[in-house]
């Protein structure tokens, strides 16, 4: 299922509803073949004085707070909003070089099932039918007070971009409190985030990853496929025209067969992890500057959610 980087709700990214910010924040999916964070240090590569990254309890203990603080500060400005599941979607998975969970495949193929499951969840998103209830200008007030209007914060990324954020509204106000400063937050979180396409873009172009995929290929032709890359396969099934469920199925099936026993997911993740490690290396400041301040968050976080 090819998602992003982040997957199909993206991780904790806005929606947009008739042009406007929802107030949903949902983190959903995880990589198949690829985790996206890495708890360990098996190779021993992590400087002195790093702090570990976070535990799932512990990210779904900051993603709590960060809602709960919304709300509340939403509240006082006079709108209503929903926390929303971490992860409303469980069946979510994106797989961003190929589909390497057999199981998975055999049960959803490329995911048209999920999309759709995806798409139900937001058209019933509290959230969403409460800011298509406010009349405009209402509705831009809401959207304001989450969001904010003034500008002000920019950072570069690694991939060249500019990002930039608002310095005011509730999110602004909840991440600055919870993490010791918007700024520093907001530096540290964008140029990591940015990391996970630069490693990927990288994968793919490695002479090592592209000679695996001719030889799944070849096995993909084996099987009556004529696909010269897993996008293209994917692609060929993730659109909204309606496709043949048991054709998406099989080909999913024998693309992770396949991913298999041609070496196609094993040379992915060991690529990954390559790239990966060099990407955290030098961007080291921003990588400690994240787990640092997301590790100043824990206490904040527990103590809010304690008090309220």
């Amino acid at each position: 299922m090819g998602n992003t980087g982040d997957t199909a709700f993206g991780r904790r990214l806005l929606a947009a509803v008739s042009g406007l910010m929802i107030f949903a924040v949902a983190a959903c999916g995880s990589n198949g073949n690829v985790p996206e964070t890495r708890a360990e240090d098996p190779a021993g590569m992590k400087p002195a004085g790093t702090a570990w990254p976070l535990t799932a309890r512990e990210k779904s203990l900051l993603y709590d707070a960060e809602q709960a603080m919304v709300q509340s500060c939403m509240a006082r400005k006079g709108f209503k909003v929903w926390k929303v599941p971490e992860n409303p979607v469980p069946e979510d998975k994106s797989f961003p070089y190929v589909v390497a969970d057999l199981a998975w495949a055999q049960r959803h193929g490329y995911g048209s099932d999920v999309r759709r499951r995806i798409a139900q969840v937001r058209r019933t998103d509290p959230n969403r039918r409460y800011l298509q209830s406010l009349p405009p200008q209402r509705r831009t007030q809401a959207v304001d007070a989450y969001s904010g209007r003034t500008g002000g914060l920019e950072v570069r990324l690694p991939t060249g971009a500019i990002a930039g954020r608002n310095t005011d509204g509730c999110l602004a106000e909840t991440e600055g409190e919870l993490y010791g400063g918007l700024a520093k937050w907001f530096r540290a979180k964008a140029v990591t985030n940015s990391l996970a396409s630069i490693r990927r873009a990288d994968v793919l172009a490695d002479p090592q990853f592209r000679e695996s995929t001719r030889e799944w290929a070849t096995c993909m032709r084996r099987h009556g496929h004529r696909y010269t890359d897993p996008s293209q396969a994917r692609a060929a099934f993730v659109s909204d025209k309606a496709k043949d469920q048991k054709e998406e199925v099989r080909t999913a099936v024998d693309e992770a067969r396949c991913a298999h026993s041609t070496g196609l997911s094993a040379t992915a993740q060991r690529l990954d992890a390559r790239y990966d490690q060099r990407l955290q290396k030098k961007y080291r400041a921003a990588v400690d500057s994240r787990l640092q301040l997301e590790r100043g968050a824990l206490p904040r976080a527990r103590a809010y959610l304690s008090g309220h």
